[in-house]
């Protein structure tokens, strides 16, 4: 039996194209070899937001009596990891149970094993041959190894948190990116020691530098110490020895000795894909599967989707990218070509970040010029009423035309509002849309049209 589609890899990518075949009528089977929902809904963004939004509320409970509520003593109160990992899985449970009826109402037929492709573009799983048209991998990607000087029964990866009866006092967290600073801080909110041993310069290299300057600042405010591009040396007496630069960044100066309180290692290091067994010659590039614009690898009829080809390491792009192989498939209308940069950038610390489009420097190359308009939370009546004001807007658009080209983000419920400034951009719409699309009085979202004003200098509340 030949189907339409066969998916390797039923997370965000793969369960979300599956669904999508599915419903067009295309024959297809998805295969995982652990469990439906992936990485991201089984031990990465779900779990992980979990355990911050509890640390973030931990944190709200301390400040009750700015806001007049008595009765409570701060000096009580701690986290209780066991009840935190008991909702966490509760919340895990109903996602993974409800990816599982959408791919059976959808004729989805979920196989459980690995995959390996043949020569002739078939798909074994457990001795099983199923022969396919069309071939999506969707298998995702894993941390790497942290430094090898770290000993192996001191690294936990994101994986195994849910494993710990207790967590540590003195925790290091090994990498970069959004997911390595939520971390961070997360530890940090939940009472703990953290030091964030980042790889290389930028916390978050895909962030603009604007956004990359305030995490640095946030992380300092929050009391936890980044070392940049460390090297481990031993580890000795319950300490990490390292040696790095005072002022972080390795610009070939004399490193220092640093010694780090350290119970357990977070491996949070950069990605890898993880590559299925295949007899073809998958073209791969820095380690992931190289495809073109359409997002097919270097074999005709076989897409790669998700951070397993190395442009996204988001769940939505990766989403985005499995409907996008879909639709092409079928004809179906929409871009002609995937566009990595109308995907948000979502951070989820406190406050959260968020950005959408072009970063400045990339903004600085269009041929009409670009403009900054902001507009900060401190003029904002529903944040002075939240209690939460630090944190602003910040619009990029093409100084001719005024088209949003992109935007950032800081604010409670920033991974949320990005998504106006999405459609912005994905609408080609300009700050002169911003500023006259009413926004209700009070929210945070107002900020956004205060900024549109503020692009042609006619700010209402500034």
């Amino acid at each position: 039996m030949e189907y339409d589609l066969v998916i390797i890899g039923a997370g965000p990518g793969g369960y979300v194209a599956a669904i999508r075949a599915g419903q067009i009528g295309m024959k297809t089977a998805i295969i995982e070899k652990s469990m439906v929902g992936g990485m991201c809904l089984n031990w990465g963004c779900i779990p992980t937001k979990t355990y911050l939004e509890s640390a973030k509320r931990l944190h709200l409970a301390k400040d009750a009596a700015d806001f007049g509520i008595d009765g409570i003593d701060a000096r009580g109160l701690s986290l209780n990891w066991q009840k935190v990992l008991k909702r966490s899985e509760r919340i895990v449970k109903r996602l993974t149970r409800g990816v599982q009826y959408l791919l059976k109402k959808n004729g989805v037929e979920i196989i459980t094993g690995t995959a390996a492709i043949d020569a002739n573009k078939s798909i074994h799983v457990n001795n099983m041959v199923f022969p396919a048209k069309n071939i999506i991998i969707a298998t995702g990607s894993r941390p790497g190894k942290p430094a090898s000087a770290i000993p192996p029964g001191l690294i936990v990866e994101v994986e195994d948190l849910a494993k710990l009866d207790t967590l540590p006092e003195n925790i290091v967290v090994w990498g970069s990116g959004p997911h390595a600073v939520e971390l961070a801080q997360f530890f940090k909110l939940a009472g703990k020691h953290v030091t964030l041993a980042a790889e290389g310069d930028t916390l978050v290299p895909q962030a603009d530098p604007f956004i990359s300057d305030y995490i640095d600042r946030l992380l300092k405010k929050n009391g936890i110490e980044v070392l940049r591009s460390p090297t481990v040396t031993a580890y000795e007496a319950g300490e990490l020895l390292f040696e790095c630069l005072p002022g972080g960044s390795d610009d070939g100066k004399k490193k220092n000795p640093r010694r780090v309180p350290c119970q357990k290692v977070i491996n949070a290091s950069a990605r890898k894909a993880i590559l299925p067994e295949s007899d073809l010659q998958l073209e791969t590039e820095d380690g992931f599967l190289k495809v073109n614009d359409f997002l097919r690898t270097s074999i005709e009829n076989i897409y790669a989707v998700g951070d397993v080809n190395g442009k996204s390491i988001f769940a939505h792009a990766a989403s985005a990218q499995g409907l996008y192989v879909v639709n092409r498939l079928n004809g179906i209308p929409g871009d002609s070509l995937f566009d990595v940069n109308r995907f948000p950038i979502n951070i989820y610390t406190s406050p959260e970040i968020a950005q959408v489009g072009l970063t400045e420097p990339q903004a600085s190359a269009l041929n009409n010029g670009y403009k900054i308009s902001e507009f900060p939370l401190t003029a904002n009546g529903k944040a002075l009423i939240e209690g939460d004001t630090e944190g602003m807007v910040r619009i990029i658009s093409d100084k001719k035309y005024g088209e949003v080209v992109g935007t950032q983000v800081i604010a409670p419920h920033a991974t949320d509002m990005i998504a106006e400034a999405a459609l912005l951009i994905q609408m080609e719409g300009t700050v002169y849309d911003v500023a006259h699309t009413v926004h209700a009085h009070p929210t945070v979202s107002e900020i956004f049209m205060e900024a549109g004003f503020d692009a042609f200098d006619q700010p209402i509340h500034q």
